[in-house]
C-alpha cells in the first residue's frame, strides 16, 4: 500500500528556520534507510505559509489567499510518499525518524493513498486507461 506521512508544520518552521547540520545529515541518513528498503518513493520539505497561497473556491469563482495562515500545527512542513506493507508498518518506519530536538511536539499524520481499486464500478476500464497513461507519462519525465 502507499501511504502519504504528512510532517506537520510547528512555530519555528513557519518563521523559516531550518534544519541544523546535524539533523541534515540524520535525515539523509534515515532517507537512504527508506530507500535500501523499498518504502521511499518521494519526499520533499516545503517553505513556511507565507510563501505560499491558498485558492478556495465558491460560485465558480476562486479567490486566492495569501500566506501566512495561522495555526502552525494544523499546517504541512513537509510529505513523504511511502510503498509500505501496511499502516503498522508506516509507523514502525516513522518512530524511526530523526527529531530536531527529542523534546520538542511534533505531529506525523500517516493516510493511505487511493488506489485504482478503492473506486469500484465508477473507475470504468476507460477511466483505468487513461489514468494509466497519465501515470507512464508522468514515469516517463521522471525518467529523464
Amino acid at each position: 500500500m502507499r501511504v502519504m506521512v504528512i510532517v506537520k508544520s510547528n512555530p519555528s518552521a513557519e518563521a523559516g528556520a531550518t534544519p541544523s547540520e546535524r539533523l541534515l545529515a540524520e535525515m539523509g541518513t534515515y532517507n537512504e534507510a527508506l530507500v535500501n528498503a523499498g518504502v521511499l518513493l518521494t519526499g520533499e520539505g516545503l517553505h513556511p505559509s507565507s510563501e505560499g497561497v491558498r485558492v478556495s473556491f465558491s460560485g465558480g469563482q476562486a479567490r486566492v489567499t495569501n500566506g501566512p495562515f495561522p495555526h502552525p500545527n494544523e499546517l504541512i512542513a513537509g510529505f513523504w510518499l511511502w510503498q509500505v506493507d501496511s499502516i503498522d508498518d508506516a509507523i514502525e518506519w516513522i518512530k524511526r525518524m530523526p527529531s530536531a530536538d527529542k523534546g520538542a511536539e511534533s505531529e506525523i499524520e500517516i493516510r493511505p493513498v487511493f488506489e485504482a481499486e478503492d473506486f469500484g464500478a465508477e473507475f470504468t476500464p476507460e477511466l483505468r486507461a487513461q489514468e494509466e497513461g497519465l501515470r507512464a507519462r508522468v514515469q516517463g519525465r521522471a525518467a529523464d
